[in-house]
């Protein structure tokens, strides 16, 4: 298997437990980082994969974007897996209440969280001849609201809907397409919510199972998708967060 996974920015970011899970499954892995700042947290982890691509990728540049897949085919020929882990919202706007959201910043936030997938599955489709993966990731509060998630709640509804209909589209050339749900994680994304720690504790007292998803829990999800196993299982929004969506 042949797998590109995009939005690793350190070893606690959800893509990171995916690329590990893919790799321990058997898959080449591909990795990307955003920026020069953010190069030194993720050449590491792309060294321990032994990752054959390792390139820079800011999802609003064009170029980088083709730049990617035009290595990837150089590279590969064909990609089987793909994983999208990235969301922004400008930080006024993800503090402010929705209806206060500014034009621009939601604009920027629907881009970068929604559009980019979307963005990256059309580039990957010629690359899945014969069938693969495509996976998002996004969070509970896109079907709840969930205090300070704010914004990033209509995003993420839109992430889940565009899952869908990518998936009805792409499904009869064999091109699954999923959003996979964790609940809260400590991740360095999830920290630019405000009192997120106070969110993080909470939803482990409201768990069944009393314990807060973690990176491999999300990986392993992620892996079994991507697997024959999972041929047929595609459109779905799989809820990995010890069951604390049931609770509220």
């Amino acid at each position: 298997m042949k797998a590109l996974v995009v939005g690793v920015a350190n070893d606690q970011s959800i893509a990171w437990g995916c690329a590990k899970a893919f790799r321990d499954a058997g898959a080449e892995v591909a990795l990307t980082y955003l920026n020069d700042r953010a190069r030194p947290h993720v050449a590491p982890l792309a060294e321990a994969l032994q990752a054959p691509i390792f390139l820079p990728l800011d999802v609003v540049d064009d170029s980088q974007v083709e730049a990617l897949f035009q290595a990837v085919e150089r590279q590969w020929g064909r990609l089987d897996i793909l994983l999208h882990s990235i969301a922004f919202c400008p930080k006024a706007d993800l503090h402010g209440r929705v209806v206060d959201c500014s034009r621009e910043g939601f604009a920027q936030a629907m881009d970068i969280s929604v559009h980019s997938y979307m963005r990256l599955v059309r580039r990957a489709e010629p690359l899945m001849a014969s069938g693969g993966t495509c996976m998002t990731v996004t969070f509970y509060g896109s079907t709840r609201v969930i205090d300070r998630y704010n914004v990033m709640g209509p995003v993420k509804a839109a992430l889940e809907a565009a899952t869908r209909e990518m998936a009805c589209e792409l499904g009869p050339q064999g091109i699954r397409v999923h959003a996979l749900s964790p609940g809260p994680l400590k991740t360095r994304a999830a920290s630019g919510i405000a009192d997120f720690d106070e969110l993080l504790r909470s939803a482990a007292e409201r768990a069944p199972t009393h314990q807060l998803a973690t990176i491999e829990d999300v990986g392993a999800y992620a892996a079994f998708l991507a697997s024959p196993a999972a041929r047929n299982v595609t459109g779905t929004i799989p809820m990995i967060d010890g069951g604390y969506h049931i609770t509220g």
